[in-house]
């Protein structure tokens, strides 16, 4: 942990608590409940190679994370192609074919990901997927991951008046669910994803999956975790659990 991230996480155990007794949780997909991040970055790097893009040199992983990535591909279009926003948009339908070709079985959960699925169905709570990703990609994922019958609602950013950052795809996915944005929190991985969380009244517990710690910081996150398994986000759940009056956090383990 840098310095500054370690300040970011100094009352993250009882940063949570607050929201007691908890409705739901929503999740992001991409980075968050599965580690496709490098598959996009092979997608987009491979195919704006091809067409010349950056005059022929491979965009760099850097440049991915601070452009690219949890950014709705509407936006993603404009930055690259500023001047043929069609064109920008038929790249971004190939890529994202791309995508779902490269998939195969390559996509894994995110550590610890079947521990918090466990905890979360043992309470009973609501939960939903909010996700600036294509239709068919979140299908894929989702249903690759075994989490068909896990989310009760998936809310999609195109289908969303404005995508995330801005708080309606979170919003909505309140909405579907009937939860209180008073008690639930949000899980994601890219800063895009964070300050639409935020935006939206909600506590956001960052994933280092994808993005660097100092990165997502700026979108100040409750608190940033590993992944599923940190300690961080246990001792976090207990004192939720405390505070809610319900089982121990660990049960999930």
């Amino acid at each position: 942990m840098t310095a500054s991230s370690g300040e970011n996480c100094v009352d993250s155990k009882s940063s949570l608590a607050r929201l007691a007794p908890l409705e739901a949780v929503l999740f992001d997909i991409d980075g968050t409940i599965c580690d496709s991040d490098p598959i996009h970055y092979a997608a987009f790097r491979e195919m704006l190679q091809e067409i010349g893009f950056n005059g022929g040199v491979p965009i760099t992983e850097d440049y991915y994370i601070q452009n690219i990535a949890g950014k709705h591909n509407d936006d993603v279009a404009r930055l690259l192609f500023p001047d043929d926003f069609e064109r920008g948009l038929k790249f971004t339908d190939e890529k994202e074919a791309m995508f779902r070709r490269l998939v195969g079985d390559k996509l894994k959960p995110v550590s610890g990901l079947d521990r918090v699925r466990k905890w979360v169905e043992d309470r009973g709570l609501k939960r939903a997927a909010v996700t600036n990703a294509p239709r068919e990609n979140a299908e894929l994922m989702i249903s690759s991951l075994g989490l068909s019958d896990f989310f009760q609602a998936v809310i999609l950013g195109s289908e969303c008046e404005h995508a995330k950052p801005h708080p309606e795809p979170y919003l909505k996915g309140l909405d579907a669910i009937k939860a209180s944005k008073d008690h639930t929190f949000v899980f994601e991985d890219s800063v895009s994803g964070i300050k639409a969380g935020v935006a939206a009244g909600m506590p956001v517990v960052g994933l280092t999956t994808g993005n660097p710690e100092h990165v997502l910081l700026e979108a100040k996150p409750t608190f940033l975790i590993k992944n599923y398994d940190d300690p961080k986000l246990w001792a976090a759940l207990e004192e939720l659990d405390k505070k809610s009056g319900t089982g121990s956090a660990t049960s999930g383990a």
